[in-house]
């Protein structure tokens, strides 16, 4: 199998996340681009996505000129306020190929003030 770079990256951080998985929790993977951010929370057990938010919804089409850092706050406050209503607290971080610096530790800070648990 031949992956390039940001492949196997994220493949090594994915799979050492899966390994230390528990059953009672499941794992937040987040995408970032230049403009846009998402997340979503998988259940792996059942190869399934429970919540995603993502900053190209509607919601946030209204909300033009806001700060890229701006952004990934409001789409963790949108994606804890979803974990909250079907009791999601518990969560594994899956942060893929990106650093934890930036619009990435702003995005798990914000929901660490949530309650999400990480």
């Amino acid at each position: 199998m031949n992956l390039n770079t940001s492949k196997r990256k994220r493949f090594r951080v994915s799979n050492k996340v899966k390994k230390v998985a528990s059953k009672d929790r499941l794992r937040l993977s987040i995408s970032r681009s230049s403009k846009n951010f998402s997340a979503q929370i998988i259940d792996d057990i059942k190869n399934i996505t429970l919540i995603s938010a993502s900053s190209v919804e509607k919601d946030f089409k209204s909300k033009s000129k806001v700060k890229k850092t701006e952004l990934s706050k409001i789409v963790a406050e949108k994606l804890a306020n979803r974990a909250q209503e079907k009791k999601i607290t518990k969560i594994y971080f899956d942060r893929g190929v990106y650093k934890y610096h930036g619009r990435v530790k702003v995005f798990a800070e914000t929901l660490r003030k949530n309650g999400m648990e990480f």
